[in-house]
């Protein structure tokens, strides 16, 4: 039976992206300092207004002002911004049930996923994979020149037959630009330049394909500007591109008491491992905290009748080797490592270097 999946990726310039990436360069910044610090301090961008928000209780001394100013100067914004900040501490309700107790407990409630797919090396959606890769050969390849900025899109749609990939039917990218650019200069540059070395990595075919490049016209007015964005509202393109489900809550700004982020991360590590040692060609683990527990309410792992061993030896081979508890995900995984400026863009998932991605003997 033939299908197609389509995936997003939006690169660094988007408002959005900007804003996770500021706020996680806020998180590093604390955890260089202070591996326990409690961080969830987010922003919002427009035109050329930064309001940086949240709440940190931390012993770190952060200059919010030189991070966000270091960070839209890399992006490639050339104007001055006006930053207006409102931070205060974690709520002391919250912290005591947390972190004042023998063992650690869940900074929130909340329910997360974590995906894998033996479709690619990868062991995550073809079609997310291809759309990160996509925005990150574009972010290279524009910083090489100044006639396309930072703010772009990619969108990727794979036709399977059965299970297996077999043919990209469309690829589609919207890239900002300088005035002056005609459509067929950027469309023939992105084509060469970008989307063709990314796709020649793949066995699949491409001589149907449908090539979109900035379908509506002239983008020369780019990233917050054009737009407004705020951290957090890109929670599919930051996990599974819309093919494993995700929970209620983003990644970006959170540090690791936060399941959130942690347990989705710890999810997607039992999943890729459930995969990778061939137990079934695709996993969904789903996990539910509750606030100051230290144990999740329920995991739950989905093998969409791929298993190749009886579902229940799943079960006990997880119970096994895996602990969802906030205090072991955080040490199993090294979550208290400066890590997260690096997640903020090309998704959170797939990428070689993260703890969770790796495959436990």
């Amino acid at each position: 039976m033939k299908k197609i999946i389509t995936s997003e990726s939006v690169n660094i310039g988007h408002p959005d992206k900007t804003c996770d990436f500021i706020a996680d360069s806020f998180l590093d910044a604390a955890l260089e300092q202070d591996p326990n610090a409690q961080m969830a301090v987010e922003c919002a961008i427009k035109d050329d207004t930064l309001f940086i928000y949240g709440e940190s209780t931390t012993s770190a001394k952060i200059d919010y002002d030189k991070i966000a100013r270091e960070a839209l100067k890399y992006i490639g914004y050339e104007c001055e911004f006006k930053i207006i900040k409102k931070i205060s501490q974690q709520s002391v309700e919250i912290n005591r049930a947390v972190v004042d107790k023998a063992e650690l407990g869940a900074n929130d409630q909340g329910i997360v996923y974590g995906y894998a797919t033996n479709e690619g090396a990868e062991y995550m959606p073809l079609s997310i994979i291809i759309a990160h890769k996509l925005m990150k050969k574009y972010d290279q390849w524009r910083r090489t020149r100044k006639d396309f900025f930072a703010d772009a899109k990619s969108q990727v749609s794979v036709e399977y037959d059965g299970n297996v990939p077999v043919s990209v039917h469309t690829v589609l990218v919207s890239a900002s630009h300088a005035v002056g650019l005609t459509n067929e200069d950027i469309w023939a540059l992105v084509r060469e330049n970008v989307v063709l070395p990314i796709l020649g990595e793949y066995k699949l075919d491409i001589s149907r394909m449908r090539l979109i490049i900035n379908p509506s016209g002239a983008f020369t007015i780019w990233g917050s500007f054009s737009d407004s964005g705020c951290v957090g509202r890109k929670i599919v393109v930051d996990t599974y591109g819309g093919v494993g489900r995700v929970g209620g809550g983003c990644f970006s700004s959170k540090n690791a008491t936060k399941v959130d982020r942690s347990g989705a991360y710890y999810a997607r590590y039992v999943a890729k491992n459930i995969v990778a040692h061939k137990m079934a060609d695709q996993c969904e683990v789903g996990v539910s905290y509750a606030i100051g527990l230290t144990e999740p309410l329920k995991v739950n792992i989905e093998t969409f009748g791929t298993e190749k061993i009886n579902i229940n030896r799943i079960y006990d081979w997880v119970s096994e080797n895996f602990d969802f508890s906030p205090s072991n995900m955080i040490k199993e995984l090294d979550l208290l490592e400066p890590i997260y400026k690096e997640t903020a863009c090309y998704g959170h998932f797939g990428r070689d270097g993260f703890p969770w991605e790796k495959i436990k003997k």
